[in-house]
């Protein structure tokens, strides 16, 4: 069950399929130029209507710089040649000519600057946008599924699609904008060069046709052979951006010298990404020397022609002057059109990217039953079950059967790797069986929504997570509005972290961790645990987890916290996982794992009597503690 990812479209690679090499393939569907321009067209409409109309005007106001002295020129030129055959020179035609040229130049450049910034910042606004769809996208996924290294690589690609202006969807919208100009000033330059020879139009968009298909392939490949091949290398460069960045490893990087290690890990990174780099480059370099052919032969026609012309007295100077500018513009826009196209090409291909991560489909059942139905009891049972991580030779959970009655306190413990923290996981949904099922009150815990099954579960679980939220929220886990803070203070007393509290000159209202707040503050390794105890009790859900979360506190401490928090909860069922065993003395029942099965389950007094691995390892554990104990005093 743990493959159940879907795709909507036909051409597609999907979860689970290898190429030829035995490598696992990362999932992609093909869309087309158009249906990409069709969302991007519909997420504009749906985040920032108004940019439509700015979108048309810039357009006009940039098509009317690039061709406008063309036709100025031909009129000063006419001017000037006038008045050389004329007695008295009278210039002002010429001076009220570029006083309105100016005018409207001056018109046309500040309203396309301004016009330009609003548009490109609407664009940056709904490429947010999508930012935002593609993380709670990422956020609403199965946790197993994001395990999985051709889903990380994948939701790499699509941030790679929406990580600029000029690549991805913010390609496609930036690029769509000056295609749009461009083929104003096609329509109009072309429509008056046709007048004199309709050759030009044929030689120019000849030339401009061979380097559009030199791009396109340019294009291909580099995105072939750098942008997609390069996806591992570029998350291996964000993993050791963090490294050398997240203050949580700074200790170990300076007390272990781990800084030349690190740099020359970085460097290998690097070098391995400069040689993609350069191989994409080579792609570009072989394009600008077919582009540069091309457009030095398409000019020479260009040239040939209209100084026959000029020579044949079929056009004068002035129209020489013009059909030339317009020849230029029209070339310059036919040029910059294909080269734009090509270009939107590119960031429809990468749009492809961030649509096939966004349209990755989990399974689930289509028929949810309401988790009313269970009523305010809770029975677990596990039948036959086993679980197996993706790549892996062997299961870590293997045919496992065990019961969970409601209001038992169940300890679960065992050596590491013993397969404690992943039955928690299955427990929870954060992993699904590959083998077996688990049941709820008789009922497959799969045939409710995920949603309303985390509703019953309060776990805390051995890595505490902190927010830059406030004290409170982070006790809540829910939004300011909807955060009691009296009951979060009242959780974190009960926790042991009134002492904390008080110290704090904000109370629950002090902001965590520096990230967001340079007043925000920090907490000890023991504080965070308390915090997440303290976020069990606030959820005050029908089952509570601890899944080590002592592991920083010593064996006494340890005891001591799960005794007081065992008092607190009251009849609630509880789960207590740890690999200290007298810290659960206390619970109804034990079980002990290893090698991903439980093989001893029972009492406390029960395991001792049997004199088994549990009882065997209590003894040296204790030995342990009471030795240390000796050797502090």
């Amino acid at each position: 069950m743990s493959d159940m990812l879907k795709r909507k479209n036909k051409k597609t690679v999907r979860l689970g399929e290898y190429d030829e090499d035995g490598k696992l393939k990362v999932p992609h569907t093909y869309y087309g130029i158009v249906k990409n321009m069709g969302l991007m067209f519909q997420k504009i409409w749906q985040y920032k209507k108004g940019i439509v109309l700015l979108f048309v005007a810039g357009a006009v106001t940039q098509s009317v710089m690039r061709y406008l002295w063309s036709f100025i020129a031909k009129y000063v030129i006419d001017i000037v040649q006038a008045q050389a055959d004329m007695a008295t020179k009278d210039l002002s035609p010429l001076f009220q000519l570029l006083l309105i040229t100016t005018v409207i130049e001056l018109i046309s450049v500040g309203g396309n600057t301004i016009i330009q910034n609003r548009v490109y910042y609407q664009f940056n606004y709904v490429r947010f946008k999508l930012m935002t769809e593609k993380n709670d996208k990422l956020l609403s996924m199965k946790y197993q599924t994001l395990e999985q290294q051709h889903i990380l690589d994948l939701h790499q690609r699509a941030a790679n699609s929406l990580g600029g202006d000029w690549q991805g969807i913010g390609g496609l919208m930036n690029r769509s904008f000056i295609l749009l100009s461009l083929a104003v000033t096609m329509v109009v330059t072309a429509t008056t060069i046709v007048v004199l020879d309709p050759r030009l139009i044929l030689v120019l968009t000849l030339a401009m046709l061979i380097n559009y298909a030199s791009q396109r392939w340019s294009i291909r490949d580099d995105k072939k052979h750098f942008w997609d091949a390069s996806v591992p290398i570029r998350r291996k460069m964000d993993y050791m951006e963090r490294c050398t960045q997240d203050f949580d490893y700074a200790k170990d990087i300076r007390v272990f010298s781990l800084q030349p290690w690190l740099l020359q890990k970085q460097k290998g990174i690097l070098k391995e990404f400069e040689g993609m780099y350069h191989k994409g480059r080579n792609f570009w370099l072989r394009h600008s020397y077919i582009y540069s052919t091309t457009s030095l032969i398409a000019s020479s026609v260009m040239y040939y022609i209209l100084i026959t012309q000029a020579l044949g007295e079929s056009i004068t100077i002035g129209d020489f002057s013009l059909y030339l500018g317009l020849c230029s513009a029209f070339s310059m826009a036919l040029s910059d059109f294909y080269f734009n196209f090509g270009l939107i090409m590119q960031a429809s291909d990468m749009t492809d990217d961030y649509r096939t991560f966004m349209d990755l489909q989990e399974e689930e059942e289509a028929d949810y039953l309401d988790i009313s139905v269970l009523g305010s009891s809770y029975h677990f049972e596990f039948q036959n079950v086993s679980f197996r991580y993706d790549g892996a030779e062997k299961d870590t959970i293997h045919d496992l059967n065990l019961s969970f009655p409601e209001g038992q306190k169940l300890a679960i413990v065992g050596l590491n790797g013993a397969g404690k923290t992943t039955f928690i996981k299955l427990l929870l949904r954060l992993y699904e069986v590959t083998k077996g099922d688990i049941l709820v009150n008789g009922i497959s815990i799969y045939r409710f929504r995920r949603a309303d099954y985390f509703k019953l579960f309060a776990p805390v679980f051995q890595d505490v997570v902190l927010f830059a939220f406030p004290l409170s929220q982070n006790v809540s886990m829910e939004r300011p509005e909807c955060t009691d803070k009296k009951k979060a203070e009242e959780c974190l007393i009960a926790a042991g972290m009134e002492e904390k509290l008080k110290s704090l000159e904000k109370g629950s209202d002090t902001e965590i961790l520096k990230v967001l707040y340079d007043d925000g503050v920090d907490l000890s390794g023991g504080e965070k645990q308390k915090l997440a105890l303290a976020r069990a009790l606030y959820k005050d859900a029908p089952i509570i987890v601890l899944d080590e979360p002592t592991a920083a506190l010593d064996a006494l401490a340890e005891y001591e916290l799960y005794q007081n928090f065992d008092k607190i909860i009251g009849n609630k069922s509880a789960i207590y996982i740890s690999h200290r065993l007298s810290s659960t003395r206390f619970c109804d029942k034990i079980a002990m794992f290893a090698d991903g099965k439980i093989i001893e389950y029972g009492t406390h007094e029960e395991l001792l009597e049997k004199g088994g691995e549990y009882a065997t390892l209590f003894r040296v554990q204790a030995q342990y503690y009471e030795e240390r104990g000796e050797e502090d005093e």
